[in-house]
């Protein structure tokens, strides 16, 4: 069974970037939907409950075709939100340095530069979405998913 995942800091640890209201909301009220509804989803296929959520959603394919919906969405939900939490810290910020720096200098011209093609991704969705920095075959792009779809699942 799936379950909520602790964010390891308090509501109010990232502002005043995401105030308080916005974490416990998204926390205690979206993401704990997405784990219940994926739950209920899978009720009668405990093969798939012992599962790591990113295996799940990687093998949709491999679930009944009449959950496939049900659990791309909350599967994808509980997944991208459990990510967002682990990413997030009160002490993060600050620019990227190491090897993270110097593949984002050599794919996109600059951190101004990546900042822009982020910015564009996440402005170009229609509707809800999410948009990502992914690393592929020794590559960085940035790329934007739409609803709770996530890159693992292309």
């Amino acid at each position: 069974m799936f379950t909520l995942p602790d964010l390891g800091y308090s509501f109010d640890a990232l502002e005043p970037h995401i105030d308080a209201k916005t974490m416990e909301i998204h926390h205690d009220k979206h993401h704990a939907t997405y784990v219940d509804k994926l739950n209920d989803a899978l009720k009668g296929h405990d093969e798939f409950l012992n599962l790591d959520i990113v295996e799940v959603i990687t093998n949709l394919d491999k679930l009944p075709e009449n959950i496939q919906t049900a659990v791309r969405n909350n599967g994808g939900g509980h997944a991208n939100h459990s990510f967002f939490w682990d990413v997030m810290s009160p002490d993060g910020g600050g620019e990227p340095n190491g090897e993270l720096a110097g593949l984002i200098d050599k794919t996109f011209g600059s951190l101004d530069d990546f900042k822009a093609k982020f910015k564009e991704a996440a402005i170009g969705r229609f509707g809800s979405g999410w948009v990502w920095l992914c690393f592929h075959e020794n590559k960085l792009h940035s790329c934007s998913t739409p609803n709770q779809d996530s890159p693992v699942m292309e």
